[in-house]
């Protein structure tokens, strides 16, 4: 009968880029590693979009955890949600119990943030989760769906108005894909209404889209944003939002569908390690992502506040998370081999990406600039080479290359009943137009 594992223990909070990272970098170590997480799915969340708009099934994008881990024997998942730490008796509290440990990674992510207005989170929601992915895809296929059995031109127009708020990549990938839906994928298979009059309106507060990317990029995005027939408003920020639409400073626009794509906030159990943090809820780390005063505890992806050498912060991208990751997985290697392990993480800067739509997209990479077919292309290879699992890969591209060739989505299923949309009417006194 074996004995007690004596080897040190590694709690990971979160299965997400960073937390996941750190477990398979760990596969060779002298520790005993247990995974949490709420849900027991790895999910490629820079693709999220694509199942929000009907083109990717689910499963195309999301590995199960254990599955991932299988062949990873110092590994435990746990399906759970941590609620606190203990930082002094080096405990995590469980919703189902309690773990002890030796080293704690805690990479919990981010969820939305409404700057105060969390009301309007039901009628204007976010893209993080499947299931956010799936009340999204409800939404917009439902508002076709009315639009075509409404009789009075006002009412039918008010469900064929999109609103996408907020212009960072989240919220130009579901602009441009809204805009494809309405003008190529749908206008055959409607008799009453006519898809091609639905309008998408992205609406940036601040003076230019895509903020992250040069200037001149920006721009170029906007112009094949606004040639697939997206409206773009920036430097007007959202006043309002209800049950029948948005306003942006004193201007009423009857819409349906508000998406929210505006702002991120950094997981709640942040807040309660005790370090300093960001606005966002970011915890501020040390230059070894370690939580001030506590060196065995390292924070990574979304949830940490993390500068670069030239005195930037580290973007919340995917590719920044996963080195996070490696990093925090080699300092804990390093230290159960009696070294330091305390080198400061340098954040490698591979370029970034966003995809605008058919054959549009733009990518910066240190000096090399690309936008639209060649941008795209380049896209589509990177976000294939990243997915983990040789089915995904191969799932994904053919329903792109299927795609590609007819503008066809073939998830477009609408399940469940939607609470906002679903036999509601609009007011008499909000019958209005832009």
């Amino acid at each position: 009968m074996a004995g007690p594992d004596t080897r040190p223990h590694l709690v990971i909070l979160g299965g997400g880029f960073g937390g996941l990272s750190a477990a398979l970098a760990l596969a060779d170590a002298p520790v005993r590693v247990t995974l949490v997480d709420q849900r027991n799915h790895h999910l490629f969340q820079p693709l999220l979009y694509q199942v929000a708009t009907a083109s990717l099934a689910a499963p195309s994008i999301a590995a199960p955890l254990r599955h991932v881990l299988r062949k990873q024997r110092n590994v435990t998942v746990l399906l759970d949600e941590a609620q606190d730490v203990d930082l002094d008796a080096r405990q995590v509290h469980c919703a189902d119990g309690t773990l002890d440990y030796d080293y704690l990674i805690v990479a919990t992510g981010a969820t939305h943030a409404y700057f105060g207005r969390d009301d309007w989170a039901p009628l204007a929601p976010g893209l993080k989760t499947l299931e956010d992915a799936f009340a999204i895809r409800r939404r917009v296929l439902l508002a076709f769906e009315h639009a075509e059995r409404e009789d009075d031109p006002v009412r039918r127009q008010a469900w064929l108005n999109f609103v996408v708020v907020g212009g960072g990549a989240t919220g130009v990938e579901l602009a441009g894909a809204l805009a494809e839906i309405a003008r190529h994928t749908l206008p055959r298979e409607f008799r009453r209404s006519d898809p091609r009059r639905a309008n998408v309106l992205l609406v940036e507060a601040g003076p230019r889209i895509l903020p992250a990317f040069e200037p001149a990029m920006s721009a170029k995005a906007q112009k094949q944003l606004e040639r697939l027939g997206v409206q773009v408003r920036t430097g007007m920020p959202v006043t309002a939002i209800d049950a029948a639409g948005v306003k942006l400073g004193e201007q009423p626009i009857a819409a349906r569908t508000v998406l929210w794509a505006a702002g991120v906030a950094a997981s709640p159990l942040g807040r309660r390690l005790g370090a300093p943090v960001d606005r966002a809820g970011r915890v501020q780390v040390e230059p070894d992502l370690s939580l001030p005063g506590h060196p065995e505890v390292f924070v990574v992806g979304d949830l940490a506040s993390a500068m670069q050498a030239n005195g930037k912060p580290v973007p919340g991208v995917a590719p920044a998370a996963k080195q996070m990751g490696k990093h925090v997985a080699g300092r804990i290697d390093a230290r159960l081999r009696g070294e330091a392990g305390t080198e400061p993480f340098r954040y490698r800067d591979d370029g970034a990406l966003a995809t605008i739509g058919h054959m549009a997209a733009i990518a910066q990479f240190k000096r090399v600039r690309l936008s639209g077919a060649l941008a795209w292309w380049t896209w589509l290879a990177a976000h294939i080479y990243f997915l983990i699992g040789f089915r995904n890969r191969m799932v994904v591209l053919l329903d792109w290359v299927l795609a590609f060739f007819t503008y066809q989505r073939y998830a477009r299923i609408a399940t469940g009943e939607d609470e906002r949309q679903a036999g509601r009417r609009l007011p008499d006194d909000a019958q209005r137009g832009e």
